[in-house]
């Protein structure tokens, strides 16, 4: 099975980066930081908010777009772009397991460059008149209905961290 991965665009705010990380660890995802950052990657606020799950994650850096383009078609992975401006909900569309979630800034999204680049554009559906979801919350949520789709379908019962009644 290939691991799913998140990457993030140039990230503005290490505390969301730090989250996205922790979420990766505690969910087997491997996390691609598309540089340059808006901050130190060895940020504390980044490293607070992963805790001592950063260790856990199969985490790669690129020095930027051009080469994770590069590592991306090479390896043969789609991306899909997680966008208010696309019109298909994330819950309409059909991950695969090799799939890269790419999530832009914080402050800016993507660049039109980017964007054409995407093989898949999805949005999570909002009420009226919001401008957008935390882009932690944002992965989180896509993250979990691209692994129902993929990888947690294909596991035995996850029950392992449920309390006994």
């Amino acid at each position: 099975m290939t691991m799913l991965r998140i990457a993030l665009y140039q990230p503005d705010i290490p505390g969301n980066t730090g989250t996205i990380l922790r979420l990766a660890a505690c969910l087997g995802l491997g996390v691609d930081i598309i540089e340059p950052a808006g901050f130190d990657i060895s940020d504390r606020n980044l490293k607070r908010a992963g805790m001592d799950y950063l260790s856990a994650v199969t985490l790669t850096r690129h020095v930027n777009w051009e080469r994770f383009e590069t590592w991306r078609q090479e390896s043969g992975r789609r991306l899909v772009l997680a966008s208010t401006k696309a019109a298909q909900s994330y819950t309409d569309f059909t991950y695969h397991d090799n799939d890269v979630l790419l999530f832009g800034r914080e402050s800016a999204g993507v660049p039109d460059h980017v964007h054409e680049k995407a093989d898949g554009r999805i949005l999570i559906p909002m009420v009226e008149g919001q401008r957008s979801i935390n882009v932690a919350m944002s992965a989180a949520m896509i993250s979990g209905e691209a692994l129902r789709q993929t990888q947690w379908s294909q596991m035995p019962a996850l029950g392992s961290n449920v309390a006994p009644e």
